[in-house]
């Protein structure tokens, strides 16, 4: 139940209890929330604070406003994050080699999980897309391939703050895997490589080998990161 409020910073007590009401499931996914109106009575405080409340609300992603229809909280909740997170990544010029130090983090373990709980549609769904990245002469394509794979294992793992985590850093990595391919792909010889890469890791889930999957793909996002970071050309000119 909503309860009155009486002290300081009254709309983000606002948005405490409509954050209350949805961790304990009075409020569900889609739901309506009451109106202006009823908030105001209930909660006795202010249209202007509700009024801040539900903006606010809405700029963190809990909640859509419709158009007419009122506020609802939202259905999918996968790229909240994105605007916070994309924005504080640009803004502070970071290095891009945190993009690849979260993917390790997030990927590779991810990789292990998704090895135990891929179901044969999902595989079959993989199989699909190794095929568009072997075969595909157009770049533009191959890299939306690379892309659907890496998203396709995240939500093969069934755990959601995973794949909320990189949808909500999508941008960024989308930018990244686009960019990598670029250096890796100067060298001609590497594009059947990359495409080894990729079906290891198919080939591990396939298997539902946990410890395989996690070699694999730490291997593929090492020898991109590698690239991105010129270690290869460096080298080769020592």
């Amino acid at each position: 139940m909503l309860t009155p409020i009486k002290t300081t910073k009254v709309y983000e007590q606002v948005v405490e209890q409509i954050k209350g009401m949805i961790a304990n499931g009075t409020l569900k996914k889609g739901d309506k929330l009451p109106s202006e109106r009823d908030l105001v009575e209930q909660l006795q405080v202010s249209r202007t604070s509700i009024r801040e409340a539900l903006r606010a609300m809405e700029i963190i992603g809990l909640i859509e406003c419709r158009q007419g229809g009122g506020n609802y909280v939202r259905e999918s909740f996968e790229n909240n994050l994105f605007e916070p997170l994309s924005v504080m990544f640009m803004l502070e010029k970071r290095d891009p080699s945190e993009i690849i130090e979260l993917r390790k983090i997030i990927e590779v373990e991810n990789a292990a999980l998704a090895a135990k709980r891929i179901t044969d549609e999902e595989l079959e769904e993989l199989g699909v897309i190794i095929e568009d990245l072997k075969n595909s002469e157009n770049e533009e394509i191959a890299v939306k391939a690379d892309k659907k794979f890496h998203y396709a294992v995240a939500r093969a793992s069934k755990n959601t703050l995973i794949l909320a985590v990189l949808n909500a850093v999508s941008s960024l990595i989308d930018d990244y895997i686009k960019g990598a391919r670029t250096k890796i792909l100067s060298e001609e010889s590497n594009r059947v490589l990359l495409s080894e890469q990729h079906e290891k890791v198919y080939l591990a889930l396939k298997k539902h080998d946990a410890e395989a999957a996690v070699k694999a793909m730490n291997k593929h996002l090492d020898f991109a990161n590698d690239y991105m970071s010129g270690r290869f050309f460096n080298q080769s000119s020592k």
